[in-house]
């Protein structure tokens, strides 16, 4: 009987794709969640086929250099890969594969639920109740502000993108977006394009960023370009917390340039801007994007077809190095 190969797990994951990882591979699990030092991550893999990793381990170029020679792949628990040194991958011809497509409705569906909720003030109302300082109804008490029927800018039309628009059209939103690329004519279903960004700003009275984070998008978001939104705009994002200039949107939080914004992700997370937690205005979740049972059984599931795949020798169907 062939031997399973050896992988090391370096978080707790789903019961179910525990289950199945288990059953396949001679694997090393996180049983109580904690985040692996790099050299805990060297001395484990010691010996191992493969890594199965999530966005909470840094695998740099340094740490790839000390993996040792067993180590013939990596599998991350995600769709962003930002937290892997590509390159140095490439150079130990080390492959990774990450979980795309699987996880597109859940965060769309984060987006509305940080859209409804920054709008209609929903922190300061389930505050108030379970304080018992809601006193009585008012024709003027805790006033949000209308989604339906405003404008959504987009800033990035991919597969999230796209599912955030679509389900913003039940709104009666106008959809506006800019995308590196203009999508065909079908699956823009009416959005307006806006090839440069800059000038989608002002069509955006709720902005959602759902943009990649890189190189030309790192603190994206930033004074000049608040500026430029809408007096009383709202601001989603569910990307990357590195997209934003957190000292820029906090003072336009603060000034009341913008209403409101709805945060899942956050630059340094979990350690977030403290001045966040201050604020009345801001919606705030724990990176909850893809936090659903079916979704987060579907990475594992994606992450561990693609190891099985490269141990029955053949392409890996979500390659990224």
């Amino acid at each position: 009987m062939a031997m399973k190969p050896k992988l090391l797990v370096t978080r707790r994951l789903p019961p179910a794709v525990t289950e199945r990882l288990q059953g396949d591979y001679d694997a090393i699990v996180n049983p109580d969640d904690h985040i692996m030092t790099p050299d805990e991550i060297v001395a484990k893999a010691q010996g191992h086929d493969a890594l199965l990793v999530t966005p909470a381990d840094k695998i740099n170029a340094a740490l790839i250099e000390r993996l040792p020679a067993t180590v013939k792949m990596i599998a991350t628990f995600s769709v962003g890969y930002e937290h892997i040194d590509l390159e140095a991958c490439k150079q130990r011809k080390l492959p990774v594969s990450n979980t795309p497509d699987v996880l597109t409705a859940a965060t769309a569906d984060i987006t509305l639920l940080l859209m409804l909720g920054a709008a209609r003030r929903a922190y300061e109302g389930e505050r108030a109740v379970r304080e018992a300082n809601w006193k009585s109804w008012s024709t003027t008490y805790m006033l949000g502000v209308h989604v339906t029927g405003k404008r959504l800018g987009i800033f990035g039309m991919g597969r999230i993108g796209q599912a955030v628009a679509k389900r913003a059209r039940a709104f009666d939103m106008a959809v506006h977006y800019s995308n590196r690329r203009r999508l065909p004519h079908d699956l823009e279903e009416g959005a307006i394009f806006h090839k440069d960004p800059e000038d989608l700003l002002a069509h955006s009275d709720f902005f959602s960023i759902n943009a990649p984070a890189s190189a030309e998008t790192q603190r994206w978001l930033n004074a000049e370009r608040i500026a430029k939104l809408p007096n009383g705009a709202v601001v989603i994002n569910t990307a990357r917390g590195a997209l934003v200039d957190d000292a820029a949107l906090i003072a336009a939080l603060k000034s009341g340039k913008l209403f409101a914004a709805g945060l899942d992700v956050y630059e340094g997370e979990p350690n977030l801007n403290p001045a966040y937690r201050e604020l009345t205005n801001v919606f705030l979740l724990p990176h909850l994007g893809s936090a659903t049972v079916e979704t987060r059984n579907a990475m594992g599931f994606k992450a561990l077809d693609n190891l099985d795949a490269f141990f029955a020798g053949q392409p890996l169907l979500d390659r990224v190095a």
